[in-house]
């Protein structure tokens, strides 16, 4: 499949996704949207990738955001068309395989919410959070104000929010917005390093965790828990589940078959 406004590239298991609009700080258009839900697709149906990792071109900017020119067009049915912004991050959000946002620089509104919406984010430190949407009197609408709360907490995200703050990796890092914070050198070589610690696992197990996690967040821990056994009921039944424990007691690397 041909891409004009990302990159599509895979290494081992690992799989990138690479916003390729450098001389626009990576912005999102809505054509760039669609190349990323035809990836998606595309890196679904493909069993060689077992993780996902979006990124920015070059050094300074992950994604600034929305495109500013096709913004100024938007009129009030254009937030339900289909495929919107809100709609391609709730994909990302709920892939099946997990996702790292590796974030090398500027990550400013529809930006910041790309990496809410992956399931990790690895910042370096010259990382650039926030979500100014405000300024330009409209609010962040493509699940900022929802995932934000919940990933930093409602205080920390009103503060963002209402102000247009913006921080850099050791903020985002202090306040759980980022898991890890190294310098640009170091920063493909963590996600790398975390990326082949998800990858290590069962891919059945990695898959269900996922989404119990995310199933059981959006409801009361009673239900969350429910989910969680029914989860824990299909891994039972599986080959991957006696093949790890049969690995641990035999002290020896499992293979694990997706069975």
């Amino acid at each position: 499949m041909n891409f004009e406004n990302i990159e599509v590239t895979q290494n081992g298991k690992l799989a990138y996704v690479v916003i390729n609009r450098p001389q626009l700080r990576n912005a999102l258009n809505t054509e760039t949207l669609q190349e990323i839900v035809n990836a998606l697709d595309l890196l679904n149906r493909d069993n060689s990738v077992g993780c996902v990792v979006f990124t920015g071109k070059g050094e300074k900017s992950f994604a600034a955001g929305a495109d500013i020119a096709q913004l100024k067009e938007k009129t009030a049915l254009d937030v339900f068309k289909p495929n919107g912004m809100q709609e391609v991050y709730d994909k990302i959000e709920m892939f099946e395989k997990p996702t790292i946002a590796m974030v090398n620089g500027f990550a400013l509104g529809g930006g910041c919410e790309l990496a809410l919406a992956c399931d990790i984010r690895i910042a370096s430190t010259n990382a650039k959070f926030g979500l100014p949407e405000l300024n330009l009197s409209i609010i962040p609408g493509a699940g900022g104000t929802q995932r934000l709360a919940r990933v930093v907490g409602k205080g920390v995200a009103l503060d963002m929010i209402l102000t247009g703050r913006i921080l850099d990796g050791e903020q985002a890092h202090r306040i759980g917005l980022v898991s890890e914070v190294v310098s640009q050198e170091e920063l493909e070589a963590k996600t790398v390093e975390i990326a082949e610690k998800i990858l290590a696992k069962g891919p059945l197990a990695v898959k269900l965790a996922k989404l119990a996690v995310h199933a059981g967040y959006e409801t009361d821990q009673k239900t969350g828990q429910i989910i969680e056994k029914l989860a824990q009921a299909v891994l039972f039944s599986t080959e991957d589940k006696n093949e790890g424990t049969a690995a641990f007691l035999e002290k020896r690397k499992a293979e694990f078959a997706s069975k």
